[in-house]
């Protein structure tokens, strides 16, 4: 047992004790913070950096939970927001308790909290009273957690410290692309949370998985409760990921949500590092959707849910200044949308993977053509190719089991042979090199003999 001196001098040290404590697993740390006030203090941030937080309808209006988390905001650096799409998040249409026809809800959210809620002289949290009402007997009380604007300004507010925030609302089915729900209000209000609160450190977005309508309502351009200022917030992330189901984009068929995304990429103009990938059947590339048939295609009609007085301008196409590394997984594009995009960032651009991507059009020769007008050969194509011996043989039918292994066995010594034979090769261009400094270096003979244990005068 060490002396008391001894372990205060380990723990007062913060290199060391905060090694230790990096290297212990979550369970002890949980134990530990309860031995003592300073155990408490110094395993906090490392307990609380990833907070994960499945959305209830409790989870920012609980008295208790908030005080908590007021206390351990500041030490969150990760925040994983869950709101899966599930029945409970559904949303019915309203319907008149008298005529039985359905009302139109137009939402317009209320970021501050009225002074009165009993208080028939306030401000109705839904527009009117009658509609206040409607909403009150009619939806979910889930529902009204995701319309309280202030509690998610409350609890971001919090999270003063945060520099990484994943968004994940998994399980949106088809047939409710159209429809929106529970997950899509929350979206708004944390939109508004994130814009809001004194976030100065967020640097990183995460959405994984996100259903397609989601870009609209976490857009700053044209979302709920959006305003002039609501941009200045996502300007400063730096690296973004994007995993979205996928939508059929043929021709003739709706691409409002391509649309979507293409506006709401445009709130990201310093990003550094992009990741995006289609989840189930393969879609367009997201930084070439102007140039993307089925946007540019004449005869592209609406779907009935969607909006018929739809703009018919030309999309503006995405340039990143400061982009280094792009990452696109599951999509299917041409090979001129390739060699233009790493033209557009030939400057910036130091590196690029395309995962389980087809060209549509061209050959990989053409889309990376602009390597070779950069760089000004093909030196890249060499770099890029990995080489590997594989043993090979054609067909083992008919052969005895002690011919096969004569045949790995000579394949392996061959391959022993050859690794043998550079390394020899290696060594003897090193005994070149250094030849003249050890042996035929007189000066270096000199300052040898002098240093030497048996030097002479």
């Amino acid at each position: 047992m060490f002396s008391g001196t001894s372990f205060l001098q380990f723990w007062l040290t913060d290199r060391t004790r905060d090694a230790f404590l990096a290297s212990l697993p979550k369970e002890d740390l949980l134990s530990m913070r309860l031995v003592c006030f300073d155990f408490s203090v110094q395993t906090a941030p490392l307990l609380f950096s990833d907070v994960d937080i499945e959305f209830r309808s409790s989870t920012f209006t609980r008295p208790a939970r908030m005080a908590a988390l007021e206390r351990i905001g500041h030490h969150i650096k990760t925040l994983s927001f869950r709101i899966p799409h599930s029945p409970a998040t559904f949303l019915p249409p309203l319907l008149d308790p008298i005529t039985g026809e359905e009302q139109t809800f137009v939402y317009s959210p209320q970021v501050h909290a009225a002074q009165s809620p009993g208080c028939r002289l306030s401000n109705p949290k839904y527009g009117t009273w009658e509609m206040t009402e409607l909403l009150t007997k009619q939806y979910p009380p889930l529902f009204h957690a995701a319309t309280n604007v202030p509690s998610f300004i409350r609890a971001i507010s919090t999270m003063t410290n945060l520099a990484h925030l994943k968004i994940s609302c998994d399980g949106q089915v088809s047939a409710h692309r159209y429809r929106r729900s529970v997950v899509d209000y929350a979206l708004i209000s944390l939109r508004i949370a994130i814009e809001q609160g004194p976030l100065k450190a967020l640097d990183t977005l995460s959405l994984l998985p996100i259903h397609p309508g989601a870009t609209f309502y976490l857009s700053p351009n044209m979302g709920f409760g959006a305003s002039p200022a609501s941009r200045k917030r996502w300007t400063q992330i730096r690296k973004l990921t994007i995993h979205m189901d996928s939508f059929p984009c043929e021709p003739g068929m709706p691409t409002d949500h391509l649309k979507l995304l293409h506006s709401y990429l445009q709130g990201f103009p310093k990003l550094t590092k992009f990741a995006f990938r289609w989840r189930g059947a393969k879609g367009p590339c997201p930084l070439s959707l102007p140039t993307e048939p089925c946007l540019v295609s004449p005869f592209s009609t609406p779907a009935p849910q969607a909006c018929r007085n739809r703009s018919s301008a030309p999309l503006k196409p995405l340039k990143f200044p400061s982009l280094r590394y792009m990452e696109l997984e599951n999509a299917v594009l041409d090979a001129s949308q390739v060699s233009v995009f790493i033209l557009d960032h030939r400057r910036t651009l130091r590196e690029f993977d395309f995962e389980h991507t087809l060209l549509r059009t061209g050959s990989w020769d053409e889309a990376l053509a602009p390597l070779t007008r950069i760089s000004g050969s093909d030196r890249w194509k060499k770099q890029q190719q990995e080489v590997m011996d594989v043993p090979l043989i054609l067909s083992p039918v008919g052969l005895e089991p002690k011919e096969i292994r004569k045949v790995i066995w000579e394949e392996e010594r061959r391959k022993d042979k050859l690794k043998n034979f550079r390394a020899y090769r290696n060594l003897q261009r090193a005994s070149i090199k250094t030849k003249p400094l050890l042996w035929c270096n007189p000066e270096h003979m000199k300052r040898l003999l002098r240093t030497s244990v048996f030097s002479w005068r």
